[in-house]
């Protein structure tokens, strides 16, 4: 064994991350499966919503100009010629002094140029008495009020709303292009890992950090490449390699064993295969991450210590996920500024991952957690957020306005991190 000679900076990580060539895959998807997929293409009307003048309440189609006059103290008579349901449209006209009884959505009959609502008329044996005028237009929806054909209703790029595959619906389109989702593998290593649920012996720990991953890549748009739970592999080359050199994958991410003990097999096997660009990083936790390429993968070391995990992934693999699914790249935590009531220590050169809690009032207070190590995956439940420590400088002194990122809150102003 021997320690890491040098170690990368943050910003050259990130700087070689975003200077890759990324060609997003297109494909396409059914309405059913849309929610949350990106477009890959703008979606454009080929028809009017609604493609026909239609009743806006339950009613009488009249022309208008008949019911001049009318009032509750001069009821006008009109006889009932037909009429107009939803689905089903009335074949007759309407001329001078007849009417159609139509329902909400139906087809206005032709010659109609207005409707009477019900309460505003009484009928009896086919017989029509209106009591208030109506004007040209009145409560009718026109063809095309909603959606125009040739529109452009949806930009490439968006992340799809339920109402937004509704409107797609609503064209009488039942799928869309959309950006193909990274195809995430979780290659989880460690003899000492148990899956949770089955026996566990002496010496062992339950594995948990494929559910962590799991949770961070669907919330970024990524796919994992096969269902929980995750078998972890042995730490055994030949089965790291395997899982490494198998074809299908965008992205790998590798959780333990990447560091310099005897029994990390990772970053050898990745620089034996293909290609290790990055081994230690200046950051704390998550210093023995790494970054390479076997095949067509992006392969993400991670520590196997979760709070390490956590971190690494957020900066590195979680942005990379993001751009490669035609995501917006920036954190998807909500950002808040508030005052250190006690000071956080770094060194200059190391990036520091630090987690804080927060109580918001009048000003908003922000506390480091007086926590040391990397494996104590309970501080980031106990943890509102984190406060990130750039290698310019040795921490923040306490009184400091620091920027904070929350875990419970969407990100409202993506920033992504220098």
């Amino acid at each position: 064994m021997k320690g890491f000679s040098e170690r990368a900076l943050v910003s050259d990580v990130l700087a070689w991350l975003r200077g890759r060539s990324v060609s997003p895959v297109s494909e396409t998807v059914l309405l059913a499966d849309l929610l949350g997929r990106v477009l890959d293409d703008m979606v454009i009307a080929d028809i009017d919503v609604p493609s026909f003048d239609r009743s806006a309440m339950d009613g009488y189609a009249v022309q208008a100009e008949s019911t001049d006059g009318a009032s509750l103290y001069n009821p006008l008579t009109f006889s009932i010629t037909g009429q107009s349901l939803p689905g089903t449209p009335c074949s007759g006209r309407v001329e001078s002094n007849t009417a159609i009884r139509i329902m909400t959505g139906a087809p206005v009959p032709e010659g109609a140029t207005c409707v009477v609502p019900a309460e505003h008329a009484t009928e009896s044996n086919d017989q029509l008495e209106i009591t208030q005028a109506m004007p040209p237009g009145r409560h009718i929806g026109k063809r095309g009020e909603d959606v125009t054909r040739g529109q452009t209703l949806l930009e490439s790029g968006r992340q799809l709303r339920p109402q937004d595959i509704a409107l797609i619906g609503s064209l009488g389109q039942d799928h869309a292009t959309v950006v193909r989702q990274p195809r995430v593998r979780l290659l989880i290593t460690g003899d000492e890992l148990v899956v949770p649920g089955h026996p566990r012996k002496a010496g062992q720990i339950f594995e948990s950090n494929s559910l962590m991953l799991a949770g961070l890549v669907q919330r970024d748009g990524g796919v994992l490449e096969a269902p929980l739970p995750c078998v972890p592999v042995s730490d055994q080359r030949s089965d790291i390699a395997d899982m490494l050199t198998r074809p299908g994958a965008d992205i790998i991410l590798v959780s333990g064993g990447s560091s310099v003990g005897t029994e990390d097999h990772a970053p050898t096997l990745v620089s034996e295969l293909g290609q290790l660009v990055f081994h230690g990083v200046a950051m704390r936790p998550s210093s023995p991450s790494g970054i390479g390429q076997v095949g067509d993968a992006l392969v993400f070391l991670l520590p196997g210590n979760p709070v390490s995990c956590l971190c690494a992934y957020d900066i590195f693999a979680g942005e990379t996920i993001r751009r490669l699914g035609g995501r917006p790249p920036g954190w998807p935590y909500g950002r808040i500024e508030g005052v250190l009531n006690e000071r956080i220590a770094s060194d200059i050169g190391r990036l520091d991952y630090c987690r804080v809690s927060i109580t918001e009032s009048t000003e908003t207070s922000i506390s480091p957690l007086a926590i040391s190590g990397a494996s104590i995956l309970s501080s980031t439940t106990r943890a509102d957020g984190f406060v990130m420590v750039p290698a310019g400088l040795e921490g923040y002194a306490e009184g400091t306005r620091v920027e904070a990122w929350r875990y419970d809150t969407p990100a409202n102003h993506p920033g992504e991190l220098q």
